[in-house]
């Protein structure tokens, strides 16, 4: 009988398979692009969704407002027991059972029990209210507009905290893959010092700084490691648990274009909102000027009494028109409070006007100091680079001593975190000056 014994590349074939199939589910990890993040944030972000209830609820109290102006209908019904004498005689009136034997003196001072059971429809319609229901209706819209422009500005803020966190993840994610790459120089050169050592080729003081350099190492490896695992969870925060372990897809340095056009922006959501604040305001005002005015209304009813089982009764109907006028010390006091409201909402949107005016500018500028730095990063990194290269080889041939060479890896390391700093920084800065423009995010409007 013939044994077949499997061939060296049989064996690396069925591990390969076997390690396919046991690898982790972080390796098939959903991509995400920056577009996808962010339509992930404004549809399950729990804060955006409070945001919107906040403004439907101000919706619907612009609709009650509106609704003020029209007529109230009421329903009412009620059932008795009384020997109080006026409301005896006047229940057996109401149902129609007076007799003569009602106006004996002893039956008027010390009537029987009597009960009733009626029922009665109103309707108030008001004439004149001061102004105030007018205001008041203004006062709610300008509100709900206002909550609707501060929902929209909250989009957009949600959407420039995702570029943030997605590209803080990624911009992590290189930082662990330089602090690995410098943690494998510094394991190497930790190495070749101990074996020249001990050839009695290297001091012990270099060996010394060999491992000092390898533990500073780790430790910025170890940092790396934690601000990549808290940029991701930023980013969980932000558009949900579904991108926990999703693969960032959106390269960093793809940088999207520059806000511009022939056309001016439209107003910003936030300023917006503070000019309906403003009208709100002003609209309280005129509310609470018309609450130190008389109120007019126009009203009919018609009831019925009956008597308990239902056999007799009356009804009865009523048409006129009533005024109503309150006067109160805090009425005076609450239009005091109304115009220092107002007052202070005027003064709110001068302000937020010209720090959006600043915003804009300051955006420009960090867009351009942010680009100048990529720049300059990218050529202190291949100048770096190069320089380890060359000085690596050197100490190799023992023509460089230690120091040198981990000066040059030491400047190597600050020159890929500024690489690093200022991709991240130019992608902000682009979101950012979308946001003080009130441009497309990443291309994307709420």
């Amino acid at each position: 009988m013939t044994t077949h014994i499997p061939s060296k590349a049989s064996r690396l074939a069925t591990l390969a398979a076997a390690a396919a199939l046991l690898a982790p589910a972080a390796a098939l990890a959903a991509p995400l692009t920056i577009e996808d993040a962010i339509r992930a944030a404004w549809a399950r972000n729990p804060g955006l969704q409070a945001s919107a209830a906040q403004a439907e609820a101000a919706r619907a109290d612009a609709d009650r407002a509106r609704d003020a102006r029209l007529p109230t209908l009421s329903f009412t019904a009620r059932a008795f027991r009384t020997d109080e004498p006026m409301m005896a005689f006047g229940t057996r009136l109401d149902q129609g059972r007076i007799t003569m034997a009602d106006f004996e003196p002893a039956r008027l001072n010390d009537p029987p029990g009597i009960g009733g059971v009626g029922a009665g429809a109103s309707i108030q319609v008001p004439l004149f209210m001061g102004g105030r229901l007018l205001a008041g209706q203004s006062a709610a819209g300008a509100m709900a507009g206002a909550e609707g422009a501060s929902h929209a500005q909250r989009q957009r803020e949600l959407a420039a905290g995702v570029v943030q966190a997605y590209f803080g993840a990624q911009a992590a994610d290189e930082g662990v893959r330089y602090a690995e790459d410098l943690l494998a120089q510094a394991q190497e050169t930790e190495r070749f010092v101990r074996q020249r050592a001990a050839q009695q080729l290297a001091l012990e003081a270099d060996v010394a700084r060999a491992v000092a350099f390898r533990a500073q190492a780790e430790a910025e490896r170890a940092a790396a490691l934690q601000r990549r695992a808290t940029a991701r969870s930023a980013l969980v925060m932000l558009a949900g648990d579904e991108v926990a372990d999703a693969e960032l897809t959106t390269p960093i340095d793809a940088l999207p274009a520059l806000p511009g056009g022939a056309a001016p922006p439209p107003e910003r959501p936030d300023l917006l909102a503070a000019r309906l604040q403003r009208d709100a305001a002003e609209a309280g005002v005129r509310a609470a000027r018309g609450s130190l005015l008389p109120a007019l209304f126009a009203q009919a009813s018609a009831e019925t009494l009956r008597t308990p089982s239902l056999s007799d009764g009356t009804a009865w109907t009523m048409v006129g028109v009533m005024a109503k006028w309150d006067l109160s010390l805090g009425d005076a006091r609450a239009l005091r409070a109304a115009q220092a409201r107002a007052t202070a909402a005027g003064d709110a949107l001068v302000w937020r006007e010209r720090e959006a005016a600043r915003e804009g500018g300051e955006a420009r500028r960090a867009v351009e100091t942010a680009d100048a730095r990529v720049r300059s990063a990218q050529e202190a990194v291949a100048a770096s680079e190069e320089a380890r290269r060359m000085r690596a080889a050197r100490h190799r041939q023992g023509m460089l001593p230690l120091t040198d060479l981990l000066d040059a890896e030491t400047g190597l390391a600050g020159a890929r975190a500024l690489l690093v700093a200022s991709r991240l920084e130019a992608r902000l800065a682009r979101a950012r000056l979308a946001l003080a423009l009130n441009a497309p995010i990443e291309g994307l409007t709420p």
